[in-house]
């Protein structure tokens, strides 16, 4: 291609015949036998939220970048919808954020489905500091509470309120919380995963194994409007680690088939590089792979024009994106949900799964 197009890191070679990925990523070049590399994934929102509502939740929010809210359910808040905002085996909640992507909320359905943060007191909060029998006497009296607010309550407030209570006991009286903390797992694997995103993701595989269903890590410091080989350089190293000790370890440990890894953004980058030696926001070629999950690895799903600007094959959109993982984890694509208008809607009207 044109020096103005081509990559400005060069290329890697991989396992898979014919498949090269960017220069900076030489390990997860190695692990992408196990990847699927979707390469006309894409939508048509090149700002920032607007881009995240619409990957996240499947729909496009013009408002988004002009100070609205988010107008449809996240995928996570649907899967905790469908599922139960707990594990009932474990008490592990359905949606965990370990990273704060944005439009990762429930919307319409209710704040008893927004995604549990472990982070800071929420943390703390999973410490038991009585003992069971005068909790479980906390619990009578807060219950003989609630059925005098239910009365004066005509909201469903009190329907989120409860879920929350719910799901605040199921975690403090189970076991699952253990796998918030990396002190319970085998120091070699923490050593092995390394800090920042690598923490997280170990932490996101250890959630899945205790009966989370879905988990959001954010890792950002991709804008790079100017000097984009440099900061490629210097934003690489700690995704390509932690992605791909992941995909090695899930396979390792014979969970390809229970856990599926969606790496993604918001939108992709111009295919020319600006006069700043950068690249801009770019929605009309995303950016998309995943591994596991029992789907087809080691291949490339679609293709791109000539310059990458656009997708040369049927593109894949943010719903396919949403069957897919709806496929995955068992959950019907054509499930509905009451709206704030009180109407039912699809949650994917027109996805099918990739």
């Amino acid at each position: 291609a044109p020096s103005e197009y081509r990559s400005v890191t060069g290329e890697l070679s991989t396992p898979v015949p014919g498949v090269t990925v960017g220069g900076t990523l030489p390990k997860i070049a190695q692990v992408a036998d196990k990847m699927a590399l979707v390469r006309s994934f894409a939508h048509t929102n090149s700002g920032h939220g607007g881009g995240t509502h619409w990957v996240m939740t499947g729909y496009d929010n013009r408002a988004i970048d002009n100070g609205g809210l988010p107008t449809r359910p996240s995928i996570g808040s649907i899967v905790s919808r469908a599922r139960g905002a707990n594990n009932p085996q474990t008490g592990m909640p359905t949606y965990v954020r370990l990273g704060g992507i944005g439009s990762d909320g429930p919307a319409f359905l209710g704040a008893a489905y927004s995604p549990f943060d472990p982070g800071g007191q929420a943390r703390r909060n999973m410490s038991l500091v009585v003992d069971r029998p005068r909790l479980d006497q906390r619990r009578e009296l807060l219950a003989g509470l609630d059925k005098v607010n239910r009365v004066a309550d005509r909201s469903r407030l009190m329907e989120g309120l409860d879920a929350f209570e719910q799901q605040a006991f199921n975690l403090v009286l189970s076991k699952s919380q253990q796998a918030f903390d990396l002190k319970s797992e085998d120091p070699g694997t923490v050593e092995r995963y390394g800090k920042g995103l690598g923490q997280q993701l170990l932490t996101a595989r250890r959630l899945c194994e205790a009966g989370c269903g879905f988990v959001t890590v954010q890792y950002g410091g991709w804008d790079m409007h100017g000097q984009i080989a440099n900061a490629m350089k210097s934003r690489s190293p700690q995704l390509d680690h932690a992605v791909a000790t992941l995909v090695e370890d899930i396979h390792e440990r014979g969970v390809q088939d229970e856990i599926l890894l969606v790496v993604s953004g918001e939108f992709g980058r111009t295919p020319k590089v600006n006069r700043n030696a950068g690249r801009d926001h770019w929605a009309p070629l995303s950016t998309l792979a995943l591994s596991g999950g029992g789907l087809q690895m080691g291949q490339v799903v679609g293709e791109s024009a000539a310059k990458v600007d656009v997708p040369k094959s049927t593109p894949i959109t943010p719903q396919d994106l949403m069957a897919t993982v709806f496929s995955v984890l068992g959950i019907e694509r054509r499930i509905q949900f009451v709206n704030q208008a009180g109407r039912p809607v699809y949650m994917v009207e027109e996805g099918k799964p990739i």
